[in-house]
């Protein structure tokens, strides 16, 4: 179907390169690959190509270099920029540069073939190994696991305002499952057919979220090559999804709140208004109501989203959810990896009734994705019991930062590989990360745990923070002392 499209592949990652043109080739693109940008460029001048995956951080030249000098070629080649989680800054520098989109790593299959996609002008390819994958990575939003009166009290509120068309607010903390309930309110509405779109509002700056959210027109900045739809658009007759909406900038907030109160907005760059029919439902775990007082949210957006509130309690309020989830999890990880079913060890299963699990549902899946791959059922257990040490951490000046912060991995020589053969490459990932633990403690610890503060004086975008802290494995003190 796409065989006569040619896409060149620009990644200095092995595993990244190879895994883009595994799903390129599937979907019957012609691929070629380049892990530099002299060659990429040198490719482009000898070569025919219809569209370019750009990744941004590269050696010698980076992504945003790189295209610079082909832009000034005079190319209007369609270049797709691929960042990872924390240059939201850069994604900003290469859209200004003439990118044609962007996808943040790591993305998923549909995604890669949907950017491509609007890049070429037409539908996007699908394999039945990408509509296989989708269902895999979707069965959790369309299974409600729960034993808990707790969760029996959000079902039976689901069912009365699903077909309601009200906004709906999710609250909670991190990770305890405020998409799935989002999809279970599009899936038992009468909008289920219809498309259920979902932005992370925490995932991307202003200028690029309003882009996301509402579209642009040709020309409405550098780069902007074509119009291009917003997710509003995208979600006409069905369901928005907007999660942390809490992070979202006071401006953007007076322009979604024209869109509840009109269903009419502004393309980025447009002179016609656009109608739109979507329910909105939107997810935080911040204190809106504080967040009005310190003048970081609008108090008429607040009480517009506030119609219907749904409160999910955490993990560790709803224990009897714990089994029958990590049940589900076990089977759909030995499933997705074709890891044979075998029984686990018995003392994980007891030790999950002790853990808080201040990750919440998040958390316990990470944990059975690593237990199905790993299988290693005493590394669990080293983690399952960790927090119970409730060790102290020191920052500089001597002062203990969070007492019940659990204790980063020791780099030591004893957890180097038994074999003889070391990946120093690793190891120096290893402790650079440890290093950074150390550094974002010390600066939270500085600024009251104030994360935004934080990513300030670190230097860094508080979306990189976030990944940072979760990548770490450094856990809110707030959360842990809260614990009995």
């Amino acid at each position: 179907m796409e065989r006569d499209v040619a896409v060149l592949v620009v990644d200095d990652d092995d595993s990244s390169r190879e895994l883009q043109r595994e799903v390129l080739s599937a979907a019957g693109f012609q691929v070629r690959t380049a892990a530099e940008g002299p060659a990429a460029l040198a490719m482009l001048a000898g070569g025919s190509f219809d569209a370019v995956l750009l990744d941004v951080r590269m050696p010698t030249m980076d992504g945003l270099e790189m295209l610079q000098r082909f832009r000034a070629t005079g190319s209007q080649l369609p270049v797709i920029v691929l960042s990872a989680l924390g240059g939201s800054d850069e994604v900003v520098r290469a859209m200004r540069l003439g990118a044609t989109d962007y996808l943040v790593k790591p993305f998923q299959p549909s995604e890669l073939l949907g950017a491509l996609a609007r890049a070429l002008g037409r539908a996007p390819a699908r394999t039945k190994s990408d509509a296989a994958r989708e269902g895999d990575e979707h069965s959790d939003d369309k299974a409600f696991i729960s034993l808990s009166s707790a969760m029996d009290r959000v079902r039976a509120l689901i069912d009365r305002i699903a077909d309601t068309d009200v906004p709906v607010l999710l609250l909670g903390e991190s990770g305890v499952g405020k998409e799935v309930i989002a999809r279970q309110v599009h899936q038992r509405s009468r909008r289920r057919n219809k498309p259920f779109l979902k932005i992370n509002c925490a995932a991307l700056p202003s200028e690029l979220l309003e882009s996301e959210l509402f579209g642009h027109e040709k020309g409405a900045f550098t780069g902007a090559t074509a119009e291009k739809p917003g997710k509003f658009e995208l979600a006409h007759q069905g369901t928005i999804f907007l999660d942390e909406i809490g992070e979202m900038a006071i401006r953007l907030q007076a322009k979604l709140l024209q869109v509840l109160q009109d269903e009419e907005f502004f393309r980025v760059g447009g002179r016609r208004s656009v109608r739109v029919d979507a329910r909105v439902v939107c997810a935080t775990n911040r204190d809106l109501e504080q967040e009005i007082e310190d003048g970081n949210f609008r108090e008429d957006l607040f009480y517009r989203l506030n119609v219907i509130t749904i409160s999910i309690p955490p993990l560790r309020e709803r224990r009897e959810d714990i089994a029958p989830l990590f049940a589900h999890f076990v089977k759909k990880y030995q499933r997705k990896y074709n890891v044979p079913e075998e029984p686990l060890a018995a003392e994980v299963t007891r030790s999950l009734a002790d853990y808080d699990f201040p990750g919440n549902v998040r958390e316990l899946e990470n944990l059975v994705r690593r237990l199905v791959v790993l299988r290693d059922p005493e590394g669990v257990l080293r983690e399952l019991r960790a927090p119970k040490a409730r060790a102290v951490n020191v920052v500089a000046g001597g002062q203990p930062a969070f007492p019940h912060q659990p204790p980063a991995p020791a780099a030591s020589a004893a957890e180097l590989p038994s074999s003889e053969e070391v990946s120093l490459k690793d190891v120096g990932r290893r402790a650079a990360m440890l290093a950074e633990r150390e550094a974002i403690l010390a600066m939270l610890a500085k600024t009251a745990w104030n994360k935004r503060k934080a990513a300030s004086r670190l230097k860094i975008s508080y979306k990189a923070l976030l990944y940072k802290i979760k990548e770490c494995g450094i856990v809110d003190p707030r959360q842990l002392m809260s614990q009995p």
